[in-house]
């Protein structure tokens, strides 16, 4: 079963920091984070139509896409000799996001986006592994759980064999 994980503001703020897209982000709002989630599908519909089909996003996401990709990008500072610190709000985020979405469609790399093989997540990545082998987002996240589903299969079947 599939959880919502970013269903409120906390969330949203904890997401961007943990994905190091912002060191540090303005309390978001309720709205942000809705509009976080528009964002979030319309990037997931825009990729997998690209790399399934080869064809390109539905119009609405094309224009949200643009649309938020127009927008100012987080600050970024330099805080020390080689340190540097992010910091926006979610519409800084949003833009930063967006753009990175259009570069993926458009580039080399497109081909190499991936879902991951947990059939309760939904998350792409793109496989910069060697032979293309990689099954999951993560191995934190999912290949360690996948992993270890399997090994308990095994020692179940050995216990009862």
């Amino acid at each position: 079963m599939r959880t919502e994980l970013l269903a409120t503001p906390d969330d949203l703020q904890a997401w961007a920091q943990e994905g190091h897209l912002v060191d540090h982000m303005v309390a978001p709002s309720r709205q942000d984070v809705e509009e976080a989630v528009a964002l979030r599908e319309a990037v997931y519909r825009s990729v997998q139509a690209a790399t399934s089909t080869g064809t390109a996003p539905i119009d609405d996401e094309i224009d949200l896409l643009n649309s938020l990709a127009s927008g100012p990008l987080p600050m970024v500072s330099l805080v020390g000799p080689s340190a540097t610190r992010s910091q926006g709000s979610f519409a800084n985020v949003a833009s930063l996001l967006a753009r990175d979405v259009i570069e993926l469609i458009g580039s080399e790399d497109l081909p190499k986006v991936k879902e991951c093989a947990n059939t309760d997540c939904t998350r792409l990545f793109v496989d910069h592994s060697r032979g293309m082998s990689r099954r999951w987002c993560g191995m934190a996240e999912c290949g360690n759980k996948a992993k270890a589903a399997v090994y308990r299969q095994r020692k179940k079947l050995r216990d009862h064999a």
